[in-house]
């Protein structure tokens, strides 16, 4: 084993937009005392080695003995300074992955996270959880929707114990409702074993693939469109469209909308938000009233300006404030929608509960990830 190692596997699964986009997922290898994981804002494509942090083990060990305040914000507050206080010396510049308790305590040499859009049309799915039992067997926990950081790091360690005492053995397959999966093992061959029959048995059961042919650039007053919306949200917005068979489906009507009309995941709030705005356009007024208008209810209804407009008849705009930040809410809108199609084959989409939504819109930890992204 060796940091190489976990720089391979990280770099292999994190370059490859199925399994991670953006600077989604994390990964990480135990040497003894030492825990290399990710770091946060730090891509998996091309991470090096100064993209982990070293942890001590023995630290995280502690923070399960404290008692941590039962307001959110407390808490989380409390739990990342001494996440951050148990780095190892000449760690300090670096921030590790808000994931990292559920990392050390999986017994595992390797540990890899990632949110593969197959495995979360089953996760973000009305019937996952049964879909999951019924396709995989016994042979994996899954983790009812929960809020990421050391709640979940706590759920997953209750469910852990629970796991080992009936099967005499520890989970290597951790399915989280909403999110993704976790793998373990003890080599990096293992992990891709295990990966590769998820996928592969989960595209066997797969009714439904979303359609992203005949795609355009410029279509029916998208130009146009796209000026009026980047000067809705501000002088520094870009807005980037897009239009294929898929997008001109869901924008039919709202109706047509509404398997995409939230967030499944933190990573789709992160990128391309949790409210997209659908306009609808009629011929009884001029185009440019039409959409201030939708624009303007929008912002006195969520607050915030969307990084996904959906225009009736025309396609889906990604709105941000530079060409990266918009074609990324483009990307991860587009991977919600395929997450929406291979959802009806286990009973339709899940989206995020309004208040596991409004915790990811306000968690600082997510910001971080968010205005690392915009530096970048």
């Amino acid at each position: 084993m060796s940091l190489q190692a976990l720089i391979d596997i990280s770099r292999y699964y994190g370059s490859n937009p199925e399994y991670v986009i953006a600077g989604g997922g994390n990964t990480s290898l135990k040497e003894g005392s030492t825990l290399f994981v990710k770091g946060s804002g730090t891509n998996l494509g091309d991470i090096h080695a100064e993209g982990f942090v070293k942890m001590d083990r023995e630290k995280l060990a502690r923070i399960w003995e404290k008692q941590y305040p039962l307001d959110e914000d407390a808490r989380e507050a409390a739990v990342l300074a001494d996440m951050m206080a148990a780095k190892k010396q000449g760690e300090e510049h670096k921030r590790p992955s808000v994931e990292t308790m559920l990392h050390d305590i999986l017994p595992f040499a390797f540990v890899i996270h990632t949110h593969p859009t197959l495995v979360n049309g089953l996760t973000c799915s009305q019937d996952g959880e049964k879909a999951a039992k019924d396709v995989f067997g016994e042979d994996h926990l899954w983790i009812p929707i929960t809020n990421p950081g050391y709640i979940l790091a706590l759920a997953v360690k209750k469910a852990l114990d629970a796991y080992r005492e009936r099967k005499g053995k520890p989970a290597d397959i951790i399915f989280l409702q909403n999110h993704g999966v976790f793998v373990g093992s003890d080599s990096t061959d293992g992990i891709k074993t295990i990966y590769t029959k998820l996928i592969d048995t989960l595209d066997k059961k797969i009714k439904r693939k979303p359609d992203f042919s005949d795609k355009t650039g410029v279509y029916r007053d998208s130009e146009e469109i796209a000026r009026l919306l980047a000067g809705f949200a501000g002088p520094h917005y870009r807005v980037i469209f897009e239009r294929n068979t898929e997008f001109a489906g869901l924008t039919g009507d709202s109706s047509a909308f509404s398997p995409v009309s939230s967030a499944f995941t933190p990573d789709h709030i992160v990128y391309s938000g949790s409210d997209p705005l659908f306009i609808t356009i009629t011929d009884n007024s001029p185009l440019a009233d039409q959409i201030r208008n939708a624009w303007n209810h929008h912002l006195d209804k969520i607050g915030r300006p969307p990084k996904i407009a959906a225009v009736q008849g025309r396609g889906i705009f990604g709105i941000g404030t530079s060409e990266k930040t918009a074609s990324l809410a483009l990307e991860l809108f587009t991977d919600t929608a395929k997450v929406a199609a291979y959802s009806e084959s286990f009973g339709g989409g899940r989206f995020m509960t309004k208040d596991k939504i409004d915790f990811i819109n306000n968690w600082e930890v997510e910001r971080f990830r968010s205005q690392a992204v915009e530096k970048t």
